[in-house]
C-alpha cells in the first residue's frame, strides 16, 4: 500500500472526534468542502469506509474505529514532538551544553542563567561543573568557560569578567597562632592547604609576583582538596592558608572571617572567558546566552 497523507489522516481525526465536518472545518480553517475531499480521497486510498454520513449526522464505521484507536495516539505524540522543536518568529529552540569552572558559578551561571531562561524558556542548558581542562569539541560541549591563559589560539574567545586576582587568604584565628608571612618563601613554613589538579592529580604552586619578579612557591600542609571553594571554606575554619581567586574569597573578606595576605605579591590574571571552536558553529542559544551573559555580568562582577 502507497504511504498515507498525514494531512489526510489529521483531518479524518478531527472529523471522527468531532463527529461533524463542518465542525473539523471549523477547527481547522477550511471549508467543508476541502474536509469531505480530504476523507473520500483517504477513504479511497485505503479502500475502507471510515465515516458513515447522511445529511444530520456523521458516524464512525468500524474500520474508522481502529483507525482512531490504533494512528490516533501516534499521530497525537508526532504532532507533539514537532510543536515542541518548533520555533514562533524570533523565537530560538534548543539546548546549549556547557563546561564550566565550580568557581564560576557562582560568580556568572548563579547571576546569568534565570534571566537567560526567563528570555528564553524553550532553550534546554545542560550547566556540567568541572574544573579540568575540557576538549568541548571531542566531549560535546557548545562552549566552555576558563581563564584565558589556559584557552587554545584557535578558540574563539568572549569575556566575561573582568580582571582580578590571585590572593593568599587565612583566618584570623591561624594568624593568631602561627603568625602572618611576609614574603613568598615564609609560606614553606606555613600550613598551606594544597589544592590538587584534577586533570593530573599533582598539587598546584603557588603563582606570586612583584613587580618583574615571579614566585612558584610549592606550598604544602596536612589537609588537601581538588576543589578552590573547599580549600577556601577550609580556611575559613583555621585550618590554614589558602590560594584562590579573589572573586571566590570575598564573602569571607567582606565578613571579616578571612584576611589577605602577602597582598603585594597577589598576581593578576585576565578574567574568565566563554570559548567555543568557530564563528561558524555558534548556535542560535549559544548566542544568546552570550548576549545575556554580556549585559548581567557588566552589571555584577
Amino acid at each position: 500500500m502507497k504511504s498515507v497523507p498525514f494531512t489526510q489522516l489529521h483531518v479524518f481525526l478531527v472529523v471522527a472526534r468531532l463527529q461533524s465536518f463542518r465542525g473539523a472545518a471549523r477547527e481547522l480553517g477550511v471549508s467543508s468542502a476541502a474536509v469531505s475531499q480530504s476523507v473520500r480521497q483517504l477513504e479511497t486510498q485505503l479502500g475502507v469506509v471510515l465515516l458513515n454520513r447522511t445529511t444530520r449526522s456523521v458516524a464512525v464505521t468500524d474500520a474508522g474505529r481502529r483507525l482512531v484507536e490504533e494512528a490516533g495516539p501516534g499521530l497525537a505524540q508526532a504532532s507533539s514532538a514537532l510543536q515542541s522543536v518548533s520555533a514562533q518568529p524570533g523565537e530560538v529552540v534548543g539546548r546549549l551544553r556547557l563546561s564550566v569552572p565550580r568557581s564560576a558559578v557562582s560568580l556568572l551561571i548563579a547571576p546569568v542563567l534565570p534571566a537567560f531562561r526567563a528570555r528564553h524558556p524553550r532553550v534546554e542548558v545542560d550547566v556540567v561543573v568541572e574544573d579540568r581542562l575540557v576538549d568541548i569539541v571531542a566531549e560535546g560541549y557548545d562552549a566552555g568557560v576558563r581563564l584565558e591563559e589556559t584557552l587554545e589560539r584557535d578558540m574563539v574567545q568572549v569575556r566575561l569578567t573582568g580582571a582580578f586576582r590571585f590572593v593568599v587568604v587565612a583566618a584570623p584565628s591561624y594568624l593568631a597562632r602561627h603568625g602572618t608571612p611576609q614574603k613568598p618563601e615564609d609560606l614553606l613554613h606555613h600550613e598551606c592547604i594544597n589544592l590538587r589538579s584534577q586533570t593530573t592529580g599533582t598539587y598546584y604552586a603557588w603563582e606570586l609576583e612583584r613587580g618583574k619578579r615571579t614566585w612558584r612557591v610549592p606550598a604544602r600542609g596536612g589537609v588537601s582538596t581538588n576543589d578552590e571553594l573547599t580549600s577556601v571554606r577550609l580556611a575559613t575554619e583555621g585550618l590554614g592558608l589558602a590560594y584562590a581567586f579573589e572573586p571566590t574569597a570575598q564573602e569571607g573578606l567582606r565578613t571579616g572571617q578571612l584576611v589577605r595576605v602577602l597582598e603585594a605579591y597577589a598576581p593578576g590574571v585576565p578574567g574568565l572567558f566563554l570559548y567555543f571552536p568557530s564563528r561558524a558553529q555558534r548556535s542560535g542559544p549559544l548566542r544568546l546566552f552570550i548576549e545575556v551573559a554580556r549585559e548581567l555580568t557588566a552589571k555584577t562582577v
